[in-house]
């Protein structure tokens, strides 16, 4: 029984009944959520289901049209992202707003600067602050360190730096992990929950459920626009968790059989390729893609995965080596060619290079074909056979859309890509290369795209898959080479393979001691 006399604790944060509507949706609808003092809240749903529009309520980004925001038990108004840092809400995104070529203590202090007098920045009194903050929450930081150095996970640390030098009290963390090696992301826990114990409150959001079951206190999950569920971890499952967030049963590994692979399709001999920088990141690689097989790329992100998809599929000039397809050599062929050579390719930005946003859903599923049959007669598209068959994807590849004719850019993330793959994947294919395929989406997209890759697998296909998330590349693949430095330092068994170990090789090459290579984890040689 509670004692009366013990005082009683507002939430940090609360929003009451918050509704936002757009055009023809609702994106919140009446959605409460408390968040305490020393808590960690994680906040599940599916893209799509009102978790952005939540937070760009509580950070000022929009206004909602019912409902009030409450800190500390005071009901506020936040009138932008400059007035919710200053009432002490700060949001750490999952694409890190920061600026390689700048220090660590140029980061944090941008738009924040400590000046010694009306001219000239304190920058000892800022370096003080950075490493004093460095100390109190068990790491330490060099504040002269070059950004572009770091690791990611140590670029993560940072991103919350920033934070706590504006004094935050309330933390939002968008997929925090989301391009974390497993010990990168232990690490990242550890400072959260040191930030708890200082009385720190943290909205964690993330789509991995079992980290989500490690990390939370609480866990509110969000459907479309409704909150369906609050859970503590000790009273859930991810499968529980997952149903919740998708409204039916949720298969959260696909089963991948057992792969009959072939004779190799994918020959990469001796690659290497330069950033747009003309920076070497992708140093003399080899390895084969066979016939009915998975073949995943783990590794950190920033270790020249972009740049070797980019070379082997056309996009960028080699400077040496060569890429064999069925025997034919194909390095520097251009995309279209290889696209017509039964190669098909899922890009890591959808927006950028999977899509053209402005053009409707019909159009953007034959976007690698309108010139051929039976899309075209010569010169003239057939609009009726593009808009019969854009029907049939929509349907077969559970594209959620009122319409075929929709703009692509209506969709949300998960039916963007899953548009992508229609695309992509609807067709005999000798090669699928997969960059980033379920990058930000829920359970259930992901369920669905990990169905479809191991049912291209299982028609004979040769998948390269080339993905940060280590769970997805451990969960699909039949081998797995490990990138790291610009090179593939090891190939091992996928369904044998250990998390950890292949976390080890992410993050140090299998060459270094972790211990004294923290800091610069995951930089290329």
């Amino acid at each position: 029984m509670t004692d009366p006399a013990e005082p009683i604790v507002a939430p940090a944060l609360e929003m009451r009944g918050i509704t936002k509507r757009y055009p023809g949706v609702v994106a919140n609808d009446a959605i409460t959520l408390e968040v305490h003092p020393g808590e960690i809240h994680a906040l599940l749903g599916e893209n799509g289901a009102g978790k952005t529009t939540l937070m760009n309520v509580l950070y000022g980004l929009a206004t909602p049209d019912e409902g009030e925001v409450l800190l500390n038990g005071t009901p506020v108004k936040i009138a932008g992202p400059a007035d919710a840092i200053a009432r002490g809400i700060s949001m750490v995104h999952q694409h890190f707003m920061l600026v390689p070529v700048l220090t660590v203590a140029e980061n944090i202090l941008l738009g924040e600067e400590t000046m010694a007098n009306r001219f000239f920045l304190d920058r000892n009194e800022a370096h003080r602050r950075i490493i004093e903050l460095g100390r109190r929450f068990g790491f330490e930081i060099d504040p002269e360190a070059k950004v572009g150095s770091l690791s990611v996970g140590w670029q993560q640390r940072v991103e919350i730096f920033k934070a706590l030098y504006r004094n935050a009290k309330i933390l939002v963390l968008d997929e925090p992990t989301a391009v974390l090696t497993p010990q990168e992301t232990e690490e990242i826990f550890a400072v959260l929950r040191r930030l708890a114990a200082e009385g720190h409150s943290i909205v964690f959001i993330s789509h991995k459920l079992y980290e989500v079951l490690e990390i939370a206190d609480r866990i509110t999950v969000i459907r479309r626009g409704r909150v369906v569920g609050e859970r503590k971890p000790a009273e859930t499952n991810e499968d529980d968790l997952a149903e919740l967030m998708v409204g039916r049963e949720v298969q959260l590994v696909v089963d991948r059989g057992v792969s009959h692979p072939a004779a190799p399709v994918l020959h990469v001999q001796g690659l290497t390729a330069s950033d747009d920088r003309g920076q070497l990141t992708v140093r003399g690689v080899d390895f084969d893609v066979r016939a009915g097989e998975i073949f995943g790329i783990a590794g950190v992100a920033g270790n020249g995965q972009d740049e070797l998809v980019e070379a082997i599929i056309g996009l960028r000039k080699p400077a040496a080596g060569s890429v064999t397809l069925d025997g034919k050599d194909v390095t520097g062929h251009s995309p279209r060619q290889l696209n017509e050579a039964q190669v098909a390719y899922v890009p890591a930005d959808r927006h950028r290079f999977g899509l053209i946003l402005p053009f409707s859903i019909a159009d953007n599923l034959v976007l690698t074909s309108y010139y051929r049959s039976p899309y075209a007669r010569g010169l003239l598209r057939d609009r009726e056979a593009i808009d019969r068959d854009a029907k049939t994807s929509v349907q077969r590849f559970d594209i959620r859309t009122p319409s075929p004719n929709a703009k692509a850019s209506t969709l949300s993330g998960g039916n963007q890509q899953k548009a992508v793959v229609a695309r992509e994947f609807d067709r005999e294919l000798k090669l699928l290369i997969l960059d980033q395929p379920t990058r930000g989406l829920d359970v259930g997209s992901i369920e669905f795209i990990h169905r479809q890759v191991i049912a291209k697998r299982d028609a004979g296909t040769a998948v390269l898959l080339v993905s940060a998330e280590l769970d997805e590349v451990l969960e699909l693949s039949d081998r797995i080479g490990v990138m790291y430095g610009g090179k593939i330092v090891a190939i091992v068994d996928g369904p044998t393979a250990d998390k950890n170990e292949v976390g080890l090789l992410m993050a140090t090459g299998g060459e270094r001691d972790m211990t004294t290579e923290t800091h610069v984890m995951g930089q290329t040689a």
